[in-house]
């Protein structure tokens, strides 16, 4: 049934052979789904819907008075410069800015089942690793214009060309007004580029309980090619060339249902579930910092055999440990169930003026610095074959399991730093002074240069002796790792109870200067999605804040590895010669004692010239490994 004219009664049909769409301006290439008035499929660059009775307030709408000013980059920054100098407080970090007025939105649950037909764009094995990312716009309003639209990631399904996702992505307070919906198909290829495979974008104009929607199995929709790998359809077009009926138009099926009306807020569209996290792994990191995880996940707990973590003798009479390590940087992603809280909203500290080019990407030295550290986020950040991923119960026993597995337990005094993006994505990687990630600007690498952000800071994990959910940062018994306690680490493996834990977590952050008066609000959150945990916040200048985190250096350096840094080096293992793989290996060799520099073996050997025989080849059997390749040689 064909919708009403909107010019009421008295509007002039269109003519004979015209349907009202194009009338409207709808493009040509829409694709007709049933129910088409409601659902389309249009081109990248079509507008997202608007809600004439509640216009955007950001930059979206926002006309400028008076004839346009005519300024040049230079004054800009001039002024700039001027206003933060004049300013105790530098501009950013807290921002009271309350949430827009919107009436109920609707919650709708995103379905993304398969793919068809996709391009090769691995020529030596004639697949490609694809996943997809959709973008999520509306017409409501947001805070400020900066703030990010909802970004969803699914996982990467390994050489195929007809990719089985079924990932759910349900997303709350949906205007009426509609909504935007661009999926964007790529093949992973680390450390390249992705190769895009091609682009699907959807207009919903009207969504109401009513809507209809697209049930699954999911409704097929034609990818467009125009912004795909060129060289990835090419090689499809050849190998199609001797085949009859064989389409080159690849094929997404996805689903899209309305499950009610959303709760308060109103004014603030976000991530219900399901929860998920991506554990990113990088070796050549992880030897650099000297940090060892375990080689089987299994055994960042007890839930395998109680004897994991025992020796076993076999009939050549050697022990052979079963809990076997391996160097790897572990960076951590983990979305959370909201609404985030709207008091948690954070922009940058602008300090220096470069810091506001840094994080808008003007100027030529922004530009520069923007690139480079969207580049570092990718390299900590970076999606390969080893990149875990999975879901979990939302707000359940098992999510805080989740956490405290990423998070390692209580093992070994480490400390973390972390990003909470507004729309509840917690960021995090272990830390610590000594690190030379430190060196990466690391709460800006972390949030990939968001100018708001919810919270950051550091946190870290302590164990109780008795399984007790407590929020005070005095739980009047010991703690681990301050204090050896039988029943978990370093000794056994650590126990599975939430209850047994404490995550002690602070606002110390310099980029973004987390406002102390959120703190209540950041436990409340952390409580709901992490039950049984423990939840203790604390201000970074507070004292016992201070002095716990002290404590937790003092573990570090007990049980945990000491940090060998590898300076003036990029992580990128394309960075890295051989020399360098065994300089690493040295390293390892060298152990809690370190490795001296050259200039330091230098001065050794002027104090000590008998030791010039050692890198003679007179004495080989009595060499020491010494020199930057474990050759002995001096220069």
């Amino acid at each position: 049934m064909s919708a009403p004219s909107e010019g009421g009664p008295d509007s002039t049909p269109p003519p004979h052979g015209q349907d009202q769409s194009s009338q409207r301006g709808v493009p040509d290439d829409v694709n007709n789904v049933n129910n088409e008035k409601i659902v389309r499929q249009v081109s990248d660059d079509h507008p997202t819907p608007e809600d004439r009775e509640h216009p955007r307030p950001d930059g979206a709408n926002e006309k400028q008075d008076g004839p346009p000013r005519r300024s040049t980059f230079k004054n800009k920054f001039k002024e700039q410069k001027e206003k933060i100098k004049t300013k105790a407080k530098p501009p950013g970090g807290f921002d009271p800015t309350p949430l827009p007025d919107a009436p109920p939105g609707f919650t709708v649950k995103f379905v993304f089942h398969r793919a068809e037909n996709l391009p090769a764009a691995d020529i030596s094995t004639g697949t490609s690793d694809p996943f997809l990312t959709a973008t999520l716009t509306t017409s409501l309003p947001k805070r400020h214009k900066e703030d990010p639209d909802l970004v969803y990631r699914t996982r990467t399904v390994r050489k195929t060309l007809e990719p089985q996702w079924e990932q759910e992505w349900i997303v709350a307070n949906i205007p009426s007004s509609g909504f935007k919906l661009k999926c964007r198909l790529y093949d992973e290829d680390w450390p390249d580029h992705n190769d895009r495979l091609g682009n699907v974008t959807i207009v919903v104009p009207h969504l109401s309980e009513d809507w209809e929607g697209f049930e699954p199995p999911g409704k097929e929709f034609e990818v467009k090619k125009r912004s795909g790998s060129k060289r990835a359809y090419i090689l499809k077009a050849c190998t199609s060339a001797f085949t009859k009926d064989v389409s080159m138009t690849p094929r997404l099926y996805m689903s899209a249902v309305v499950l009610g009306k959303s709760d308060p807020p109103y004014g603030q569209m976000y991530t219900v579930g399901p929860p998920y996290y991506f554990k990113h792994f990088s070796p050549m990191i992880g030897r650099m910092t000297g940090i060892k995880v375990n080689r089987d996940e299994d055994n960042d707990s007890n839930d395998h055999d109680v004897n994991a973590a025992a020796s076993t003798s076999h009939s050549n009479g050697k022990q052979v440990e079963k809990r076997t390590q391996k160097y790897d940087f572990q960076a951590n992603e983990i979305q959370l169930a909201g609404p985030v809280p709207p008091k948690l909203y954070h922009r940058y500290v602008e300090f220096r003026p470069i810091i506001g080019l840094l994080f808008r990407g003007s100027g030529l030295r922004g530009k520069i610095l923007n690139k480079a550290l969207h580049h570092q986020h990718k390299r900590v950040y970076n999606f390969d074959r080893s990149t875990l991923w999975g879901t979990f119960k939302p707000c359940s026993e098992e999510a805080s399991l989740q956490f405290l597995k990423m998070a390692h337990f209580d093992e070994g005094g480490r400390l973390f730093t972390y990003v909470i993006t507004l729309d509840g994505l917690m960021r995090f990687t272990e830390t610590g002074k000594e690190f030379g990630i430190d060196l990466l600007s690391k709460h800006t690498m972390h949030s990939d240069a968001s100018i708001y952000i919810a919270c950051s800071g550091e946190f870290f994990i302590r164990r109780l002796r008795r399984p007790k959910t407590s929020e005070d940062p005095d739980p009047g018994e010991p703690t681990h790792p301050e204090e050896i306690i039988e029943g978990g680490p370093p000794k056994e493996p650590p126990p599975t109870r939430p209850e047994y834990y404490q995550l002690v977590i602070d606002n110390d952050s310099g980029t973004y200067r987390p406002d102390k008066s959120v703190l209540p609000d950041l436990q409340k959150f952390l409580e709901r999605n992490f039950p049984g945990l423990g939840i203790v916040a604390l201000g970074c200048d507070d004292p016992e804040d201070q002095d716990l985190k002290k404590a937790q250096l003092r573990a570090k350096k007990r049980e945990g590895r000491t940090v060998n840094m590898v300076l003036n080096r990029s992580p990128s293992a394309s960075s890295f010669s051989s020399d360098d793989v065994s300089d690493l290996e040295d390293m390892e060799r060298a152990g809690e004692v370190g490795r001296k520099s050259k200039k330091e073996r230098a001065w050794d050997l002027l104090e000590e010239p008998r030791r010039l025989k050692q890198f003679t080849g007179k004495h080989p059997a009595d060499a020491v490994l010494s020199g930057p390749s474990g050759s002995g040689a001096a220069t």
